[in-house]
């Protein structure tokens, strides 16, 4: 059994996505990160970052609790540990976690800055949001540009669709509005028609 520690966030999405793909029995366990749920001792010695999603996998490696955080980790460890979601050929598997980092890093930062710039710094400035919505538009029409020819990210149903879902779904409001991410547009219309990532936006919210 995996104990899950997650709020509503892209990130807490990712990795409940990849637990309900996977078929990982897991607990659920909310965390109100506006109420400081993070900060409290309990949580913190399981992430000492403070910062969700966590797990504790109660049967970790050699039969022990493992508690691991960052989401892209943690859709790696579940790939690792149910042999799903990583493509077995050693070139489409590094495409894959070529993905998974370019979504959990470059992407989600972009992202990221668009909800801190427009919803918690002290000062707002459009010309700032603006500034950052271009970014993650441009790492979105990477992916789009890859999806050109392809149904997935990898080639196949990998952890890097997985990674890069839940910023589509938050940003879909920017991606409408720019008008030219039809390929990256079909493949979230197809993701979202998947039974296990329903229930996992579902669970993180």
């Amino acid at each position: 059994m995996i104990d899950f520690y997650s709020a509503a966030s892209s990130n807490g999405q990712r990795a409940a996505i990849m637990l309900e793909e996977c078929g990982a029995p897991y607990t659920l366990h909310k965390l109100d990160l506006f109420a400081g749920d993070q900060r409290k001792p309990e949580f913190l010695a399981i992430n000492p970052a403070g910062t969700i999603p966590a797990i504790v996998d109660r049967d970790g490696p050699g039969g022990k609790p493992l508690a691991l955080a960052q989401s892209g980790a943690i859709l790696l460890y579940l790939a690792a540990k149910t042999g799903r979601f990583l493509p077995e050929d050693a070139a489409l598997r590094a495409q894959a976690l070529q993905w998974v980092f370019q979504a959990t890093t470059d992407t989600a930062a972009s992202s990221m800055a668009i909800f801190l710039l427009s919803r918690l710094v002290p000062e707002k400035s459009e010309a700032n949001v603006g500034y950052f919505e271009e970014r993650t538009l441009r790492q979105l029409r990477v992916a789009d540009q890859r999806l050109a020819d392809r149904e997935y990210l990898a080639g196949e149903l990998s952890v890097a669709d997985f990674a890069l879902y839940p910023i589509c779904v938050v940003r879909r409001p920017l991606v409408d509005r720019a008008g030219d991410l039809a390929n990256l547009t079909r493949w979230a219309a197809a993701l979202a028609g998947r039974p296990g990532v329903q229930r996992g936006m579902t669970a993180a919210n």
